[in-house]
Order: C-alpha cells, then structure tokens, then sequence
C-alpha cells in the first residue's frame, strides 16, 4: 500500500495532493535508486555525495558535507572512506586544522560522476514525460508558492520562538 491509499475522498484535497506528491516521490527514488544500483553499482547516498562534491570543485570539509546532505558525520564518513577506495575522492588535510580534511572529486570520480549525472537527469526527465512541458512548468510554479508559503512560515515561527525566549 502506498502513501496515497491513506487518503479518502472525505479527507481534505490538501491532504490527498500531499499523500499524492509524497507517494510520486518514493516512486520516482524507487526507480531511479534501482537505475544507480543496476547501471552504476553505486547508491543514491554516495550519488549524492559526488553531487555535492562536482558543485565545489575545490572540495568540501566532512562537516560541510555532512551539514549539506542532512546525515550523520558517520555516515559521510563511512561513505567516503568507500569512494576513497575505489579512487573517485580523494581527501586533503586542512591547513591549520589537523583533526579536519577537505574531501574532493578526483579526475576519475569527475568522470564518473559526469556518467551518472547524464542518466540521472534522463530518468529524472522520463519520470515526467507524461506531462507536457507547459504541465511541468505550471506545476514547477506552483510548487514554488508552496515552499515560498514553507519558508515564510518558518520564519515567522522562528523570529515568535526568538521574541519569546527574550522576554
């Protein structure tokens, strides 16, 4: 049973377009976590890791990228450690900070990484193709007005929590 089959025709439309958004999205990760797995032997934690690590060049403390990918310090460090392995990161000390290191993609995992992106995007654009381009875009818009009305809410709640640990 998916997300969706929790709501009724009783329940608000809001609830059942939210059950209906959460329930495409498992579908859609679903799918493209098998494309990774299947084509690449790789997962969509260190997919995401790369992804992280092709947007700065430069490369990204363990921190940061923990911070960036929302998991524990442990679990980037797990997952580094395996990419470091298979030589597609490398890390790098950080000057003036032993404890810290600076992990970056190497040309290898560049490649690579390159590889995975292309096939990510067409599945990610296959995901879709039963809505026309003016579809999309409406819904890309409208979507864009709920997590502006997210965002706004979440700060206004946290200039109230501010304004009452003040007083």
């Amino acid at each position: 049973m998916d997300m969706e089959a929790r709501g009724h025709s009783e329940h608000p439309e809001a609830l059942r377009l939210w059950l209906r958004l959460l329930t495409c999205t498992q579908l859609v990760e679903k799918q493209v976590r098998t494309q990774l797995r299947e084509q690449f032997d790789t997962t969509l934690p260190r997919f995401d890791l790369m992804a992280q690590l092709e947007r700065n060049p430069e490369g990204l403390k363990m921190n940061e990228l923990s911070r960036r990918m929302m998991v524990t310090g442990g679990n980037v460090t797990g997952i580094t450690d395996q990419l470091v392995a298979e030589g597609v990161v490398e890390r790098m000390e950080v000057d003036g900070d032993r404890r810290a290191y600076r992990v970056r993609l190497t040309t290898r995992g560049r490649k690579f990484f390159g590889e995975m992106a292309r096939q990510h995007e067409a599945w990610i654009v296959a995901a879709f193709e039963a809505l026309s381009p003016r579809e999309v875009e409406s819904f890309y818009k409208l979507l864009g007005k709920v997590k502006q009305t997210q965002q706004t809410l979440k700060s206004t709640v946290a200039g109230l929590t501010d304004k009452l640990e003040t007083a």
